[in-house]
């Protein structure tokens, strides 16, 4: 049975990995498209940028988010002029830290599956009559639903487990930015095995589910999470 504040700790996680999630998908279904289907030559500039998180230890991109989004960041002292309170150590600095965190594992399945359609749906579909956006909506993204589904299951579950970047971004503030992957190293400094033994628990059964909804999709991915 888990204690309260690790209830709050793991619903803390399922929020920020939903919103998360939403946030990627947004994102990066239209930056998937564009990479593939664009013929500029530097695309791989961009490509590498989106990749980076996957090489990149954790705490160096959470530790230039605090950078950029603390009180005396360039975030933060735009958000001060403005009256607001900068975003680091905040639920919202959390999702901003997650979606950087977590984009290859969206973009690069979604990616995929738009090379994969090929020009021919989308040239019969022009010859049918239907305009650049009915074309994208009606066949290109129906079409690349398992793709779009592996990255959004992919985004979810990698952001269960995030640690270094939420940790350097958000802190350890109870009931805004501790989440479970930090309420677990809490209850190991404090010897507390059973504790982290429960949470730590829930998180892999539910991220191997995750994971078996991934394979259930019957796709090769070009990422593996960490």
């Amino acid at each position: 049975m888990l204690a309260p504040q690790d209830l709050d700790a793991l619903g803390l996680t399922l929020r920020l990995a939903a919103v998360s999630t939403a946030v990627l998908l947004v994102l990066g279904i239209p930056l998937a498209w564009w990479l593939a289907r664009t013929r500029f030559r530097g695309r791989f500039v961009l490509e590498a940028l989106v990749a980076l998180p996957l090489v990149l230890p954790p705490t160096v991109i959470g530790f230039y988010l605090l950078l950029f989004l603390g009180a005396q960041g360039p975030a933060g002292r735009a958000l001060a002029a403005l009256g607001l309170e900068p975003l680091a150590f905040s639920f919202t600095g959390l999702v901003m830290g997650s979606v950087v965190y977590s984009l290859p594992f969206v973009v690069q399945p979604i990616q995929d599956a738009f090379i994969r359609l090929g020009a021919r749906p989308m040239e019969v579909a022009a010859t049918l009559g239907a305009g650049p956006w009915n074309r994208f909506f009606t066949v290109a993204l129906p079409l690349a639903r398992r793709g779009i589904l592996t990255g959004a299951v992919l985004g979810f579950a990698h952001t269960l487990g995030e640690f270094g970047v939420v940790l350097m971004i958000g802190g350890n503030i109870p009931g805004e930015t501790r989440v479970a992957s930090i309420a677990i190293y809490d209850h190991v400094e404090a010897l507390d095995y059973a504790a982290a033994h429960g949470l730590s628990l829930v998180l892999l059964v539910l991220s191997f589910l995750l994971l078996v909804a991934v394979y259930a999709l019957g796709r090769g991915l070009r990422v593996t999470p960490r």
